[in-house]
């Protein structure tokens, strides 16, 4: 069977859409995915629909499809994304906007809805693992809670013959699984081929960082052109195995280290790398450096999934604080110091108790504190220019603007030589972690565009509703976005 051929054109929400672009125009891929989610960059949109309902997706959706439809459909280039984040039908919406302006309308696209359990965890009132507490604690301040789905939805649509998948919170190596599974007719119990579809999926993921980006460094590991970085490509076998590569002249590497890397990357237990369709192994992969931006995976395995989905759970934490204010030229770094201590005694005699508060003098110490100090001869270098940054978790925004305007009276009331003063109070969404059980999802498909299979037709006619793994179709009515 020919390989089939993936590509990754984005591996956060803010990514560089121009090698996406490359990939749909050069790449002769079957799929294009956007990995888009981090894991607090749900809960952020899940807080912006909460002020508008008809947002919560990617803010880079509609640019990044305007680019990428007509490349993918002249090459039949099917795409699956996770930029619905919070949002997954408006994000359809949208995107079937955008297809009938290009001409494209003839698109099918499903978005795939469930991933939102936070009414579920509520009554289930589950343990959460950082903390050890039960999520009724957090009720208060709940902003979202988003499960890890699999591949089941996203396998479903495609047989459906979606032509554009858009779902939220997803396993991050799903996206690229489930286009194997359907390519390749793969059992959703194969735990074996499960396990090697899920390597190739991280790998993948994070887009530049296995082609070079984030892998560089000018000295111990140099790579050339990362200015016109090239995202990566997956050549899969039906064994499971993959060639990772890029495109020929675009900037970047693929090598064995850049893919041993990104296999190390996020992975607590190798052996048992968790995810809601199989516990994957990659304890025995084995990595074949081909030449030539080439390289060879294969090795791993996998064994049954566990029956429980990880779910993100968003929170209202505190108001963060951070002033700045440089100082530079003899000095410099005695100056910053001594501003450093204005400002702690200015809080104290105002009576002004942070949650937490740190002082650092960026370029010495603000990264790694003491082992800083050590490591640059912290008490004998005298740096030409030094920049003091407060930053303080706060109960209240009234406090934490108290803060940064005590770093800003610095300008006439500090020592000499103080500038480029700068302020930012933002409320801060955390993100803790909680287990569900996957027959406690229930999850939705939407359709937009046309419907090849049905005298039905205009956008978002049909609804499937299932669990996780699978779904029935009916014509239900659809919710509003």
């Amino acid at each position: 069977m020919k390989p089939l051929r993936l590509g990754c054109g984005a591996g956060y929400a803010g990514d560089r859409i121009e090698p996406a672009v490359d990939l749909a125009e050069r790449g002769q891929l079957d799929y294009l995915m956007f990995e888009c989610l981090a894991e607090r960059t749900i809960a952020l949109a899940q807080a912006q629909k909460l002020r508008d309902p008809a947002k919560g997706f990617d803010p880079l959706l509609e640019l990044r499809m305007r680019r990428v439809l007509m490349p993918c459909a002249v090459h039949g280039t099917k795409i699956i994304t996770n930029m619905g984040a919070a949002n997954p039908y408006a994000a359809a919406q949208i995107t079937a906007a955008v297809a009938k302006d290009l001409g494209l309308g003839h698109l099918r696209i499903a978005a795939i809805t469930g991933d939102d359990v936070l009414a579920a965890l509520l009554e289930l009132n589950p343990l959460v693992i950082e903390s050890g507490r039960r999520l009724s604690d957090y009720a208060p301040r709940l902003v979202s809670a988003n499960a890890y789905l699999g591949a089941g939805p996203i396998v479903e649509a495609l047989e459906r013959g979606a032509d554009v998948v858009i779902t939220g919170r997803v396993g991050d190596p799903a996206m690229f699984l489930a286009a194997m599974i359907h390519h390749f007719g793969w059992a959703m119990d194969d735990w074996e081929q499960l396990g090697r579809g899920t390597l190739v999926g991280h790998l993948l993921e994070c887009a530049g960082q296995i082609t070079g980006g984030y892998f560089a460094d000018p000295v111990s590991k140099p790579v050339q052109g990362l200015g016109r970085l090239g995202f990566p490509i997956a050549e899969v076998h039906a064994d499971g195995s993959a060639v990772i590569t890029k495109l020929a002249g675009s900037g970047g590497c693929v090598n064995e280290q850049t893919c041993k890397e990104q296999i190390l990357y996020e992975v607590h237990d190798p052996s048992a790398y968790l995810q809601a369709d199989v516990v994957a192994d990659f304890s025995s992969v084995r990595v074949h450096d081909l030449g030539q931006d080439r390289v060879l995976v294969d090795g791993a395995t996998g064994r049954k999934r566990t029956g429980l989905y990880k779910v993100s759970v968003g929170y209202r934490d505190c108001y963060m604080a951070e002033g700045m204010m440089s100082y530079a030229g003899p000095q410099a770094k005695a100056r910053a110091a001594l501003a450093a201590d204005i400002v702690r005694e200015r809080l104290a005699l105002r009576g002004i108790w942070p949650q937490e508060i740190r002082y650092d003098l960026i370029g010495l110490d603000a990264l790694h504190g003491h082992l800083g100090e050590k490591a640059s001869g912290y008490e004998a270098y005298e740096p030409y220019e030094v920049r003091l940054r407060v930053a303080a978790r706060c109960s209240t925004e009234a406090m934490a603007w108290d803060i940064v305007n005590e770093v800003e009276t610095l300008y006439t009331n500090g020592p000499a030589g103080g500038g480029g003063a700068h302020r930012i109070v933002k409320e801060m969404i955390a993100v803790q972690s909680c287990l569900i059980p996957e027959d406690s999802v229930q999850t939705q498909t939407y359709w937009f565009g046309s419907h090849r299979d049905t005298d039905v037709e205009g956008p978002g006619l049909r609804q499937s509703e299932g669990q996780g793994r699978a779904g029935r179709e009916s014509l239900d009515s659809l919710p509003q976005a």
